[in-house]
């Protein structure tokens, strides 16, 4: 089996990006693991996201970012066809109420058996939780492109997106942190539960609000 995990570089003001610090340090076992720093460019990053799958035809993709103010590892259900940038990215572009793919559909649901990720993160005591919402940022650009990949063209790949937080050298004290070694353990969870759990668990992970 060969995996595909991929991390961002730093945006907004940061020097690093816990998502591909934790991604570098995942070991793989069992499987062929491809890691890329995806640039947090509306323009630039599905353009190295679709090479990296036509260059590794990779079996399961799983693409990582920072959510900074969260406080546990939350896989990603939905993405949504719409870029509205609160901050420019990387290369200055700030799109406003743009679709990510023209007359595609709204939305699309992660093919990741998320609520068995999470339980597994849980019982290795590593906060986790099913999020329903990837914003509306490169993060969910990527996750929007990455899914409407796997409809139209790659039916059979495993795919979707991971959100972390903040990393304790960061420095950013008002807000949660995790570790990178326990980002990286929580990505190899992650991955090994994709590969083991063919049908997701029939479990509530809804939220009120």
């Amino acid at each position: 089996m060969r995996v595909v995990l991929t991390g961002f570089e730093p945006f907004g003001g940061d020097r690093t990006n816990p998502s591909w610090d934790a991604v570098r340090q995942v070991i793989p076992t069992g499987y062929e693991l491809v890691t890329a720093e995806l640039p947090c460019s509306f323009t630039e990053s599905l353009v190295a996201l679709r090479a990296l799958v036509a260059e590794h035809s990779p079996d399961v993709v799983i693409c990582v970012g920072q959510a900074g103010g969260r406080a546990a590892i939350t896989p990603e259900r939905v993405a949504i066809n719409l870029n509205d940038a609160r901050i420019p990215d990387n290369s200055g572009a700030q799109p406003i109420d743009e679709p990510v793919i023209p007359h595609a559909p709204a939305a699309y649901f992660t093919t990741l058996p998320v609520k068995a990720c999470v339980a597994a993160l849980r019982a290795a005591g590593i906060p986790a939780a099913v999020s329903h919402t990837a914003g509306t940022f490169v993060c969910n650009h990527v996750f929007y492109g990455l899914m409407h990949l796997v409809a139209t063209e790659h039916p059979d790949l495993r795919a979707g997106f991971v959100h972390v937080p903040y990393a304790p050298e960061q420095g950013h004290p008002e807000s949660p942190s995790l570790a990178t070694s326990t980002v990286a353990k929580a990505l190899s969870l992650i991955i090994s539960t994709t590969l083991t759990t063919p049908t997701d668990l029939h479990t509530t992970a809804g939220t009120l609000h």
